[in-house]
């Protein structure tokens, strides 16, 4: 029976400080219905996880952000992690990363921390979207609409709140990458959201 993501490209973009379950998981979930996911970083050989309240694994690199080109990817997965987007939001080639793939219509991904990429990238106007609590004003400043559920699907964009919603967002961001290319675009749908509620 063919894999669902079977030829699909997935674009996981980190820095140090990464919450380790949350690219993990939706890693593994991805690869189990045939997705290639690349591990793409600031750093150019491994980057380092943060594991709940002490630093976690090192993880090999795929690719550096200055050589990764999103028109070689199908979807961008976003982890969360207090200090990786922090980083990533002050690194041009990430947000030009992210501001590109936002343009092309594919699924982007985030979770916990995650959106504060997409806040940077400013790509998040009228989108309903959900994040871990205190990115809430950041978000709405954004000119988000924030909400408190587990999964959040709004056009190309799914997010979540914390690790515990990750077995919805994983179910959510495979659903998402099923669909066609253009049949989950924020131009087209407009403001409609589906949620999904574990």
């Amino acid at each position: 029976m063919a894999k669902k993501l079977e030829g699909k490209r997935v674009a996981m973009v980190v820095a140090n400080g990464f919450e380790q379950s949350e690219m993990v998981e939706p890693r593994k979930a991805l690869e189990s219905e045939g997705a290639q996911v690349d591990l793409i970083s600031l750093k150019k050989e491994s980057v380092r996880a943060w594991n709940h309240t002490d630093w976690g694994a090192s993880f090999d690199v795929d690719k550096h952000i200055a050589e990764a080109d999103p028109d070689d990817y199908d979807a961008v997965v976003l982890p969360g992690g207090v200090m990786n987007p922090d980083y990533l939001r002050m690194d041009e080639r990430a947000v030009n990363f992210v501001t590109t793939a936002c343009e092309a219509g594919m699924p982007i991904a985030a979770i916990c921390h995650g959106p504060w990429l997409l806040a940077e990238a400013d790509v998040l106007h009228g989108r309903r979207v959900t994040s871990y609590p205190s990115l809430r004003t950041d978000l709405e400043n954004a000119d988000a609409e924030w909400v408190d559920e587990p999964v959040v699907v709004d056009g190309n964009f799914v997010t979540s709140r914390r690790p515990d919603d990750l077995p919805e967002f994983c179910q959510a961001v495979i659903e998402s990458l099923s669909r066609p290319m253009g049949a989950h675009t924020g131009s087209e749908l407009g403001r409609s959201t589906t949620r999904l509620n574990g």
